[in-house]
């Protein structure tokens, strides 16, 4: 039996809302919808992961008082090349990079969750 081709990592078509999130048709007919609490988390940028001897999550810290959090909306989503998105948080989060390719792994509908 042959292997099934690898997920595309083409996008055909991205809707964003800066108060709900993004959503990506792929080339290969699958769509994904990332919640923003979903993207915030999943930043890639070396201060959310830690890479280069960070905090990991330092840039995740949002306001002091525990009580009060801030909405988490999007300031503005710009290509970054023609291989990713860069997200601009209204926490001033600005350096995480989304590649297509990031995006795709991290899709969160149940399909790609469970492969």
């Amino acid at each position: 039996m042959p292997a099934s081709p690898p997920p595309s990592t083409e996008a055909e078509h991205i809707a964003v809302s800066r108060s709900k999130g993004i959503q990506i048709d792929w080339k290969d007919g699958h769509h994904s919808a990332y919640g923003l609490a979903y993207l915030r988390e999943k930043c890639p940028c070396a201060t959310c992961t830690g890479a280069h001897g960070a905090t990991p999550g330092a840039a995740k810290s949002g306001s002091p008082f525990q009580l009060y959090q801030p909405v988490l909306k999007l300031v503005d989503v710009e290509p970054a090349g023609s291989y990713a998105l860069q997200l601009k948080w209204s926490d001033g989060h600005s350096t995480g990079i989304y590649s297509y390719d990031y995006l795709r792994r991290i899709c969160p509908c149940p399909e790609c969750q469970s492969a």
